[in-house]
This record gives C-alpha cells, sequence and structure tokens, in this order.
C-alpha cells in the first residue's frame, strides 16, 4: 500500500485516517486513497448507521472492543478519522508502534 500517511501512532492509541464508501457490495479495507485508507462498507449513510459498521468492523480488525474504537472527526462525511486504543493486532498495512 506504500507509504502510509493516513495512520499514526499516538502512544498507544493508533489514529487512522480513512474515506468511507458506504452501499458497497461488500465490507472491505480497498488500499490508499491519497492520505487516506479507503474503506468499503455494504452499510448506508443514514442515521448514523455507516459509522457503527465502521467501527465494528475496525474492532474486528484489530481485535479490540467497539468501545476501543472512536470516531474522533468526520461524523457527517466521508473522510473520517478513527481512535483504536491499543490494538491487539495489526493488519500487515500497519507497522507496530516504535519507542515502548
Amino acid at each position: 500500500m506504500g507509504i502510509a500517511r493516513w495512520y499514526r501512532w499516538e502512544g498507544e492509541n493508533l489514529l487512522l485516517k480513512v474515506r468511507v464508501q458506504p452501499r458497497a457490495s461488500k465490507d472491505e479495507v480497498a488500499g490508499s486513497h491519497g492520505d487516506s485508507l479507503k474503506v468499503r462498507l455494504t452499510a448506508p449513510p443514514v442515521d448514523g448507521k455507516a459509522n457503527a459498521h465502521l467501527v465494528g468492523l475496525f474492532s474486528d480488525i484489530f481485535s479490540v472492543p467497539k468501545s476501543r474504537v472512536t470516531l474522533i472527526k468526520g461524523a457527517a462525511g466521508r473522510e473520517k478519522i478513527l481512535r483504536i486504543v491499543a490494538p491487539r493486532a495489526l493488519p500487515p498495512y500497519i507497522s507496530p508502534r516504535t519507542g515502548r
């Protein structure tokens, strides 16, 4: 996925900048999209359903409870910033934090 400009570590927290495509045919992380990580979701962007679905997807990917995934910016738009508190698992496109 190239040089990742869409995530950064803040202590044990991982911040992700994502661009969401709602109403997709399947849920998937589709790769880099500029300085964001493109995520396709089957949920519609209605009544917070896509946001809730996004939180659930990332809680599964990072093996954390949904309560440890927070949408900190972009609730009403496609560009969002998520915080994952102390992820237990990392997908191959995320490097472990350094300087523990």
